[in-house]
């Protein structure tokens, strides 16, 4: 049955609402970022590939050696994009952090066009131009908070790009595979690297309060599943750049949230920063095909 548009907007609005909660979460957990980031791929992991053994496991057995190698890849480029992303909001504001995560359509133009060879259109170049303006220009603000904010703004940039190899390594298995599917391999996938690097830098995993437990649980299902099934199941309906750009809502609905949960108000230079970084990644959004994707499985 075919939802009203109404119902649909909802969804995505609430979609949107969840992904919000990411960042918040994040600084709830009282636990080191790369705990944080691997418990919410792992508690997420364990529930979509017990979906896809369930309800898709012929497609599971369908996929190549190829296939495999690919989604183990843009596993890895997940989790390279949590572990740093996590890792900034340790050091940096919450609206710097997001803000600068969420170029992640930029660094899909300019990888698609090293790796790939394909053209930007100039809409898309000039968004790139005044993202990189508004980033210089949170940038210049944090530069007053020390290198520790500069540092985390660099971790966010890292997660961006992360998250558009991501994009870029998952894309050709994607367009034949079910969501449900792909995501049953990706994010297992991702959720072994963060264990993995967990373990390697020595990382405690246990040990932790009742409520770092439940800020990992919400995590799990609040942001990851929650949120980005309603993101994906809009696109259904809505084209690809309206939900690309609607995303782009979740700097602002991440930085509303940290003033009454974690007290922390952004600064004139960040707001205005912020907002000329989101213009440009709504220009290189709306003249670049693959936002479409990279929209919504890179939310928060």
């Amino acid at each position: 049955m075919t939802p009203t548009p109404r119902r649909v907007r909802a969804g995505l609005a609430l979609g949107v609402l969840s992904v919000s909660w990411a960042a918040i979460l994040v600084r709830l957990a009282d636990a080191p970022a790369l705990a944080v980031a691997a418990w919410r791929l792992v508690l997420a992991g364990a529930a979509a590939l017990a979906f896809a053994l369930l309800r898709r496991r012929a497609e599971l057995g369908a996929l190549d050696r190829r296939a495999l190698g690919l989604l183990a890849g843009a596993g890895l480029a997940l989790a390279l994009h949590f572990a740093t992303w996590v890792s900034s909001l340790r050091l940096t504001s919450v609206a710097s952090s997001v803000a600068l995560v969420t170029t992640q359509p930029v660094w899909v133009a300019l990888l698609s066009r090293a790796l790939l060879g394909e053209r930007i259109a100039p809409r898309v170049a000039g968004g790139i131009a005044l993202a990189v303006a508004g980033g210089a220009a949170m940038a210049g603000g944090d530069l007053a908070l020390g290198p520790r904010a500069l540092a985390g703004d660099a971790l966010a940039l890292a997660g961006a790009v992360a998250a558009a190899l991501y994009f870029v390594a998952g894309r050709r298995v994607r367009a034949r595979l079910s969501l449900g599917a792909y995501v049953g391999v990706v994010y297992p996938a991702a959720a072994l690297g963060l264990l993995a690097l967990a373990l390697a830098a020595g990382t405690p995993l246990a040990g932790y309060g009742a409520r770092t437990w439940a800020a990992l649980a919400l995590l799990a299902v609040v942001p990851q599943l929650l949120g980005h099934s309603l993101l994906n199941w809009s696109l259904r309906w809505l084209s690809g750049t309206f939900v690309a750009v609607t995303i782009l809502a979740e700097p602002v609905m991440s930085t509303v949230l940290a003033i009454p949960v974690l007290g922390e108000r952004p600064t004139a230079t960040q707001l205005v920063g912020g907002l000329v970084l989101l213009g440009g990644v709504v220009l290189a959004a709306s003249g670049e095909p693959a936002a479409r994707e990279v929209a919504a499985d890179e939310a928060g």
